[in-house]
């Protein structure tokens, strides 16, 4: 049965379940503008937009909060679902970091941690996104995830989107 919400630690990132209490330090990273810029929830950063995201991850049973090892700091979170998923499958995703953590190294790690813990009980790990999300996109296809065929329209702030789906094969990934 899939662990939705392991303790999994590296180098930079400890992940731990989410809290009701992490809403001031997620906020904290999470109510900055340009850290959703480039989503379809652009306006996400408002405390009311926020609490729904927040809140919604809580609930799912699968939010894991990024900590900084070397001082404690919340850098973030990302979730599993089964939403989406197919048999022998898992979505990651719903992820963001503070802009303090951008670059590569820190979601990096967070999305080796997650792939590794996914991979002890599925061989796919699926990531949906906004077609239109380049950042999002480009740091799927950097942890090695590559663009499938399969895609759908959703509706975000009463409007249509297209998501597109993207996978990482557990014989692809380097534990």
């Amino acid at each position: 049965m899939f662990d939705f919400q392991p303790r999994l630690n590296g180098a930079l990132l400890d992940l731990r379940p989410a809290e009701l209490s992490d809403w001031d330090g997620l906020f904290a990273v999470g109510g900055d503008a340009q850290v959703w810029a480039g989503h379809p929830c652009r306006d996400r950063y408002l405390p009311p937009k926020f609490r729904d995201y927040f809140e919604e991850g809580l609930a799912s049973g699968g939010a894991l909060v990024a900590i900084i090892r070397r001082d404690g700091q919340i850098a973030g979170w990302s979730r599993y679902s089964m939403t989406y998923a197919e048999p022998n499958e898992v979505e990651m995703g719903w992820t963001f970091l503070g802009r303090a953590f951008w670059g590569g190294a820190y979601n990096g790690e967070m999305k080796r941690l997650m792939l590794a813990h996914a991979f002890r009980f599925v061989d796919r790990v699926i990531f949906r996104i906004d077609e239109t999300n380049a950042r999002s996109r480009r740091a799927a296809e950097k942890i090695g995830a590559r663009l499938t065929d399969r895609a759908m329209d959703t509706t975000v702030d009463g409007r249509t989107a297209r998501d597109v789906f993207y996978a990482v094969e557990r014989g692809e990934f380097k534990f």
